[in-house]
């Protein structure tokens, strides 16, 4: 019994060992299999895409050495100055005005109409008879004719609208006071006017200027 128990465990284990070697085997031919097809796909696709290897860029060639033998640059020294006695300049200064603008343009300004015409021509006072009547030999200051002073007097006087002298004002002196006096007192008692007329024809004041001479009468 024992002995019958040895012999089958001895053909289990050699029937064990039968299969791990077929199972190996197996796998073996498996795997061996799928490597050769594995490789084989990889040589197609690697025969069909051409692969370039990129290359690196080229570094450029270095600089050529310094040559020992050339001899360095000469020095140059800069040349001396030249020294001269030359008269300083004059400077002038100038006061300059600033422009004066100019005055603007005139404007022109519309001429005003012109008055309407007088319907009258006016006219100045007129003496009234012979003004040698407004002053005699007997008017003669008293003391003029005694110191014989002689003279002209000029004169002007204002005639008011009735035709009366209103005012009275020497122009020219005799260069004696009292002569002068007497030639306003008399042309003022004495002178009558017809009076000035202005534009409408209607009387309005005037002026009227003469001269009288005093001469000392002969016997």
């Amino acid at each position: 019994m024992a002995y019958a128990d040895q012999q089958m465990s001895g053909n289990k284990i050699t029937a064990l060992i039968i299969v791990a070697i077929l199972h190996v085997a197996v796998g073996y031919a498996l795997v061996t299999g799928l490597a050769y097809e594995a490789i084989k796909k990889v040589k197609e696709v690697t025969s069909a895409v051409n692969i370039e290897e990129e290359k690196p860029p080229e570094e450029p060639p270095p600089p050529p050495p310094p040559k020992q033998d050339q001899p360095p640059p000469p020095i140059v020294a800069p040349p001396p100055p030249i020294s001269f006695n030359a008269p300083a300049p004059q400077v002038q200064t100038v006061n300059e005005a600033p422009p004066i603008p100019a005055p603007p343009a005139p404007v022109a300004l519309p001429a005003p109409p012109a008055p309407p015409p007088p319907r009258f021509t006016p006219k100045a006072a007129v003496p009234k008879g012979n003004p040698g009547n407004w002053a005699t030999s007997n008017d003669y200051p008293s003391r003029a004719l005694r110191e014989e002073r002689e003279g002209t007097t000029g004169f002007r006087v204002t005639i008011g609208t009735d035709g009366k002298v209103i005012d009275c004002e020497i122009t020219r002196s005799s260069g004696s006071a009292d002569l002068d006096e007497a030639t306003c007192s008399n042309v003022r008692r004495r002178a009558r006017f017809t009076p000035a007329t202005d534009g409408d024809g209607n009387p309005t004041t005037g002026s009227y200027s003469n001269s009288i001479r005093w001469v000392i009468p002969k016997d």
